[in-house]
């Protein structure tokens, strides 16, 4: 599809996640979230401390896990953006989740996100997930950006994303409401040209 305005032509990127694509790396396998994964994602997802900086409802049944599955899956089926669950090569048990979110195919751009339970932080499983879906989102997808929006108190995400080459884009002052409480949202991005350097 084509956008034409005066003396320039715009390529706009055609987003299709059918069939549905398996990613592996080193330690893991991203494979689509399904229901028997709702355990898992309600103690993900209704933990205070996991949810610190994610500015979303704690889920509080499985019901409402289920639910949110429901409409990831909804969201990969019309195109719009697609998750991951996060697994380790010996165990098929969702640990945490990743995503490509907010996919603007006029701008060739969209966002990143992930969440992990906290019993795998710190091993090195955010980066080298984050690296493989960069990996699509570049080649497959052919984004020409990606970026993450993060809480500047969440300087743990910061690392993750600097250790994946990403950088600072913006740092937006109470662009956001929550709970009645003005929030600091900070952008980081990064090009395809500078990935994998």
């Amino acid at each position: 599809m084509f956008f034409i305005y005066p003396d320039i032509l715009f390529n706009m990127l055609n987003i299709n996640f059918h069939p549905f694509t398996t990613l592996e790396t080193t330690r893991l396998i991203l494979r689509r979230i399904v229901d028997s994964d709702a355990p898992a994602l309600f103690q993900l997802r209704s933990n205070s401390d996991t949810m610190k900086y994610v500015f979303r409802p704690l889920v509080t049944t499985v019901n409402e896990a289920l639910e949110l599955i429901q409409m990831m899956n909804e969201k990969i089926e019309q195109n719009e953006g697609i998750n991951w669950a996060i697994t380790l090569k010996n165990d098929d048990t969702l640990i945490g989740f990743i995503g490509i979110y907010r996919i603007n195919p006029e701008h060739h751009r969209a966002e990143i996100g992930y969440m992990l339970l906290q019993d795998f932080c710190n091993k090195g499983i955010t980066t080298e997930a984050i690296d493989a879906v960069l990996n699509y989102g570049f080649n497959n997808l052919q984004l020409h950006s990606m970026e993450a929006i993060i809480d500047p108190r969440n300087t743990a995400s910061e690392k993750v994303l600097q250790k994946n080459g990403f950088v600072k884009e913006a740092h937006f002052i109470e662009n956001e409401c929550y709970n009645n409480v003005f929030l600091d949202t900070v952008v980081y991005s990064l090009l395809k040209r500078n990935y994998g350097q």
